[in-house]
C-alpha cells in the first residue's frame, strides 16, 4: 500500500541519516513538533487545531543517548510491524523493550512518550506505523450497515447496526478499511453509556433515522476516526449530546470537533470539524430545571483556563457566553437530570424540540 511505503521511506530516511552523521563524525539529531496547546492555531475553515512552528531537538549527548537509542528502537519496531503487516498494542511495545537490553523501558509512560514523539516526528497516526490503541473504540447502533473483511479470507463481511437488538456494533481499533450503507440523516454522538442504553432500548434510531454512537467519555481515537469517515464518507451531520459541564464541553466535544494540543500533528485524521453541540448548555438547566451539581474548584479552574487559553473558545464568542453563564450560575448538569421529567423525556421532549431549534446548539 501506497501509505505503507511513506511510513517505511520515512522511517529509512531518518535512519539514514542518523547513519550518515555518525559516520561524519557529527551528532544525530531527532526533532518533532511541540505538543501543546501553546503550539496550535485554529481556523475554523480548516476546522481543527492545527500545529504552530514550534520544535523541539533531541541531540545525541551523555545526558539523551538512552531516550534517543529507545527512539531508534522503537522506529525499528513500527518498521517491523509495516513490513509484516502486523500491529502491537502500546502495552506490547513496552514488554518488546525488556530485550532491548540497558535501553528498555522500566515503565509503560516512558515508551508512550517515544511512541507519540516517533508518531509527531512523521506528522502520521500511530496506527500507521503498525501501533493501536488498547481501549475499546465505541458503541454503534441505528440505520447504518458496515461493510468490514474476513481476517482470515478477505471476505466481504456486512453488520448490520440495526440487527443489534438491545446490544450494539464496536468500532475496531482500526477503521480504515470499512465502507459504509446508510440513509440515515445525522449521526448522534453520545456521551454516556446510560443515556446511549436508554435510546437503544428505545430504538430512539427507528424515531429519528439516526445513527447512535456512544462516546464513552473522551471519545477514542478510532471512535473519533470512525465518526469522520462515515460523516464524510456519507455527508452526515455530527451532533454531540453529552452533560452539561466544562469536562463534556472542553475535554470530550472539543476533542472531538477540533482535537487537542497534545495530538495537533494528528488533529486532520481523527477530528470531526462539522460536529456541533446540542446539549446539554448552560441554558438547558435553565430551561429545563435541570437538577444541578455546584462547581467545583477544578471546574472554576478549568472554565476559566479555557476561556483565556482555548482557541476554540477564543474564537467562537457563543462558547464564551455559556462558559460565563456557567461561571456565573455556578451549576453543571448531567443527561440524565432530564430523568426528573420521566424517563423517556430525552426521547419524547428534549431531543425531538432541540432537533427543531437549532438557535439552541453551540458551534
Amino acid at each position: 500500500m501506497k501509505r505503507e511505503n511513506d511510513v517505511l521511506d520515512k522511517i529509512k530516511a531518518l535512519a539514514s541519516d542518523v547513519y550518515k552523521k555518525i559516520i561524519a563524525m557529527k551528532k544525530p539529531e531527532l526533532s518533532a513538533p511541540l505538543r501543546s496547546l501553546s503550539n496550535v492555531t485554529y481556523d475554523p475553515k480548516i476546522g481543527y487545531f492545527e500545529l504552530d512552528n514550534q520544535f523541539k531537538t533531541r541531540s545525541m549527548s551523555v545526558s539523551t543517548v538512552k531516550t534517543f537509542a529507545q527512539t531508534l528502537k522503537m522506529l525499528g519496531l513500527s518498521k517491523n510491524l509495516v513490513e509484516t503487516d502486523d500491529i502491537a498494542t502500546k502495552r506490547e511495545a513496552y514488554y518488546v523493550s525488556k530485550n532491548w537490553g540497558e535501553v528498555r523501558f522500566l515503565e509503560q509512560a516512558e515508551s508512550d512518550t517515544i511512541m507519540d514523539d516517533v508518531e509527531a516526528m512523521f506528522m502520521t497516526n500511530r496506527e500507521q506505523l503498525g501501533f493501536i490503541p488498547e481501549e475499546k473504540g465505541g458503541d454503534v447502533s441505528g440505520n447504518l450497515i458496515v461493510i468490514d473483511k474476513d481476517p482470515t479470507t478477505g471476505k466481504e463481511v456486512r453488520i448490520d447496526c440495526t440487527k443489534m437488538g438491545t446490544g450494539a456494533y464496536s468500532v475496531p481499533s482500526s477503521v480504515e478499511h470499512l465502507d459504509f450503507e446508510t440513509d440515515a440523516k445525522f449521526i448522534l454522538a453520545i456521551e454516556t453509556a446510560g443515556m446511549y442504553q436508554r435510546l437503544v432500548k428505545h430504538a430512539y434510531w427507528k424515531k429519528a433515522n439516526c445513527i447512535l454512537i456512544s462516546l464513552g467519555g473522551v471519545p477514542t481515537r478510532a471512535c473519533r476516526r470512525f465518526i469522520r469517515r462515515l460523516s464524510d464518507d456519507k455527508k452526515l451531520p455530527v451532533y454531540c449530546f453529552v452533560d452539561g459541564d466544562c469536562y463534556g464541553y472542553l475535554n470530550i466535544y472539543r476533542t472531538l470537533k477540533v482535537g487537542s494540543g497534545n495530538a495537533a500533528h494528528i488533529n486532520k485524521y481523527f477530528c470531526v470539524p462539522n460536529a456541533q453541540f446540542l446539549g446539554v448548555t448552560p441554558q438547558d438547566i435553565i430551561d429545563y430545571k435541570l437538577p444541578s451539581h455546584p462547581l467545583k474548584d477544578v471546574d472554576v479552574k478549568r472554565i476559566q483556563d479555557g476561556l483565556k487559553n482555548d482557541p476554540f473558545v477564543k474564537y467562537h464568542p457563543e462558547w464564551q457566553k455559556a462558559l460565563k453563564q456557567m461561571l456565573a450560575m455556578k451549576k453543571r448538569a448531567e443527561q440524565q437530570a432530564l430523568a426528573q421529567w420521566g424517563l423517556n423525556f430525552v426521547i419524547t421532549d428534549y431531543l425531538p424540540k432541540k432537533l427543531e431549534n437549532k438557535k439552541t446548539w453551540l458551534p
